[in-house]
Formats: structure tokens, sequence, C-alpha cells
């Protein structure tokens, strides 16, 4: 049976009744294609034989969700949960906890790597489930029938494969690995802060002299920051390539400046003062141990690549995915002697460390 909730006192009837419930069945459907934040639209909760499709925009709804969001004996199923537990703290000021995401869960137990929802769901039960509101809009009200039944299947079969991927994990003895992850994946979601070294995830600043970075640096920092206050996607306030362009060459007056941002349509002109401050300055004592973007010309190849397979053969070993144990991007971490990244923390360290560190010398 699946119950529509628009109110408060509804919501919180339906959750007393669930009492004595130790997992529940969840996922979320959010707007994000004009803002910065994801605009949570709606909240689906489920245990055998009911689901709640529950209307998070009345203030008093959410309160009663961060409530639950925030009950540590309710085990909160979910699939691939990263951005909905951005979106629930946006949406309720709370992030669910504990979490048992079953993404992640499948690949841990060497049922496929990174398999969608509906793969999974397709996998476990055979039932085939359709795509079509992907891209709805889920804001608008009232929703459709369609869109209804959509936002319905994506937690109406979780208990099912819950049912299957957690005894798995636990024959296998890794339910502290997902345990760790979903943790981890809390954590990030409750710190919401932007990435201190932001230059690192733009492929073209390889291409940049460390000063280059560094200007890249300071420019994706103000651009992250003035993308959360106005709450605009980070490329409608600045792009990546024309920030990459702007930190090229140090610019030896502000008429040159201005005439690059001229040049570029979706330029924010009316920064360009606070942006030339930016690349104009020199470089500062604490950029001078910057982390740089690389391409990886200055690492000994050899070694990266048996790095690269000693990774391959523990991952085959374990029959999980390569890049769920360890990216290459962190192997390169390491080579350049800057630690192991906290991405590797935990079990994975506990496994890697011993076949790796042979090899860093």
């Amino acid at each position: 049976m699946t119950h529509w909730i628009d109110k408060a006192d509804t919501l919180a009837a339906h959750l007393d009744a669930w009492k004595g419930q130790t997992v529940v069945a969840m996922d979320t459907e959010f707007i994000r294609e004009r803002t910065y934040y994801p605009q949570l639209a709606l909240v689906q909760l489920a245990v055998p034989g009911e689901v709640l499709l529950i209307d998070p925009l009345d203030p008093g709804v959410a309160a009663v969700l961060a409530g639950f969001l925030e009950d540590s004996s309710i085990t909160k199923l979910m699939h691939s949960a990263s951005e909905d537990l951005q979106a629930l703290l946006r949406g309720c000021g709370a992030v669910p906890s504990p979490v048992f995401d079953t993404q992640v869960a499948a690949a841990l137990a060497g049922m496929g790597s990174g398999l969608s929802y509906l793969k999974l769901v397709e996998q476990v039960t055979g039932v085939t489930l359709e795509k079509g509101e992907t891209r709805s809009d889920w804001l608008r009200r009232p929703l459709s029938d369609s869109q209804l039944k959509y936002a319905a299947d994506d937690v109406l079969h979780l208990h099912a494969v819950h049912a299957v991927v957690e005894p798995k994990l636990r024959a296998l003895g890794r339910l502290g690995w997902l345990q760790a992850d979903s943790d981890r994946a809390i954590r990030n979601a409750r710190l919401d802060t932007d990435d201190p070294n932001p230059h690192l995830a733009v492929r073209s600043a390889q291409s940049l002299d460390a000063a280059g970075q560094a200007r890249l640096r300071r420019l994706l920092t103000w651009r992250d920051a003035e993308a959360r206050r106005s709450d605009r996607p980070k490329s409608w306030v600045l792009d990546n390539e024309l920030a990459v362009q702007l930190s090229r060459r140090p610019f030896d007056d502000f008429h040159r400046f201005s005439a690059v941002m001229d040049a570029n349509p979706k330029a924010p002109r009316k920064a360009r003062r606070e942006l030339w401050d930016l690349v104009s300055a020199p470089m500062a004592d604490d950029e001078a141990n910057l982390p740089l973007n690389r391409s990886g010309e200055g690492l000994d190849k050899e070694r990266l690549k048996r790095m690269q397979e000693a990774v391959a053969a523990l991952a085959t070993g374990l029959d999980v995915p390569e890049g769920l144990l360890c990216a290459r991007k962190h192997l390169e971490v390491l080579m350049e002697g800057r630690g192991w990244p906290d991405a590797l923390a935990g079990w994975r360290r506990s496994l890697l460390e011993p076949v790796l560190a042979p090899l860093l010398g």
C-alpha cells in the first residue's frame, strides 16, 4: 500500500505505527539543475507492504523527518546514497544514520561495480523497472501518477535486495567494511565543506606550471564560495576552462585581463576586479608546497605500473572492483610522498599496505 504524506501529524502517526522496525528503505528525489544546493522535493520510505511518499516542502514535515533520520535504532536502506545525504541535510537539516548503501554493499559482495538500482533489482529479483521519470520536475504539485509509481518503485525492492546482499557480506566478513564506508559518507555529508584543492579535479590544470596551478586554486576556491553564497551551479559562476585560461600566465595589466573576460560571454564580469586581485597576487608562502595536478610524467611509470598490478591482483583475489579498492590517483599521492590518503584509511590500508609498502621503497 502506498500513501501520499504532506502533513507533519500524518507522517508522525505513520512513523509511530512503524515502531519496532529496525530497517527502513529510503530514497529521495531532488532538483539541482539551477542551484548549487540540491532542492529536496520528495522523500520515500518503505517497510515490507507499505510505502510512504512524503512531501518535505512543508517545514513541519521536514522537522518530523529529521527525527527519523537521526534515530540510530533504524538502519536506512539506500542505494548510491551520497547525493541523497546532501539533499536531506539541506532539506531537513539532518543526515540519516546508520545507512546501508546497497550499491556499495553489492560491490563489496562481488556482485558488480557501480550497479544502478535498476540493474541490481533485476539481478536479485528478476523485476525490470522503468526509467521514465528520471528527469522529472519533482517540485511540481500535484505529481503525476507515473511520477508517484516511479518514486514508489525506488524503495519498493530495497528490502529484497538487502535480504540477499547482507547475508553475502556477513558470510565474507565484510559488514565492517560497508559500515566504515557508510560512516565516512555520512561524515562527509555533515561536514559539507568545499575541496581545499579544487584544481586537482580539473584535468586541463595539468598543463599549468606550479604558479599557474596556485592561481587556478585561488580562482576555484573563490568560485566555490560564491556558488554557495548565491546558490548557483559552480559552472554558472566561473567555468573551469575560463579559470584555466585566466591562470595560464600572469597578466601584466588589468586591461589585458579585462579583455579576456569581455571576450568570454560566460565570464563573471561584475567580479573582474576581485578576480584580477586573485590572479595578479604573487605566490604566498603557503602555496609553495601546494599539491600539483600532474599528468604522471614526473612519476616512475614502471613503479606505478607494478603498484597498479598489485592492486589489481589483490582486488581479483577479493572479488571486489579495483577502483573501489584503490584508484590510480591515490597511488600517485603515495608515490609523491604525501602519505596515505583519507580515502584509503581503515580496511583498505590494512589490505593495501602489506603489498604496496615494498613497492614504495
